[in-house]
């Protein structure tokens, strides 16, 4: 999504994608979810413009938003593992998944490499961060009302539903054939 707002003279702008992060990880689970962050990111390193501002290619990965974007992969990854360990999907449960993988994930990666990119000490730019919490806020109750809502609507495409690695569906598989 190339539209940004930066606000406050922050090297990081606002955007949207993090929404996509979070979805990612909800909808498509651990595995998938990370490998569409990667892949997201290796048409960024080609150089498409898929970035705010329409930027890309290989310098956006030695600017101050690179935790951040290695945060894409590890909070996709996060959300999908924590959605997969619930039974049935509702609104709270991927709300948490949400803000732990798409939030506190992102931040924990973000914030110290900005830093070090910036030059910053690292609580001037944590506090800095601070003004994204109310927006990431919103965009994990969107991610989360947009999960359970697809999943009631098609329910094949929850995360639940699919075999996560092939030792679980091999597991799965003894686990539903009865024992001799």
């Amino acid at each position: 999504m190339p539209g940004s707002l930066a606000l406050f003279g922050n090297a990081v702008p606002i955007t949207l994608q993090t929404l996509g992060v979070m979805l990612a990880g909800a909808l498509l689970g651990a595995w998938r979810g990370a490998l569409a962050m990667l892949t997201f990111l290796a048409l960024v390193a080609a150089g498409l413009p898929l970035l705010s501002g329409g930027r890309g290619g290989p310098a956006v990965f030695v600017g101050p938003s690179v935790g951040y974007l290695i945060g894409f992969v590890a909070g996709a990854a996060v959300v999908g593992l924590i959605v997969e360990r619930f039974r049935t999907l509702t609104f709270w449960r991927v709300l948490v998944a949400s803000v732990v993988g798409g939030m506190l994930v992102m931040y924990a990666l973000g914030i110290p490499l900005q830093a070090l990119v910036t030059g910053f000490p690292l609580q001037t730019v944590a506090t800095g961060s601070l003004m994204y919490l109310p927006g990431d806020l919103l965009k994990a109750v969107i991610a989360a009302s947009v999960t359970v809502g697809v999943v009631r609507a098609y329910p094949a495409a929850s995360p639940l539903r699919r075999p996560q690695s092939p030792r679980r569906s091999t597991e799965q598989r003894s686990a539903a054939s009865p024992a001799a």
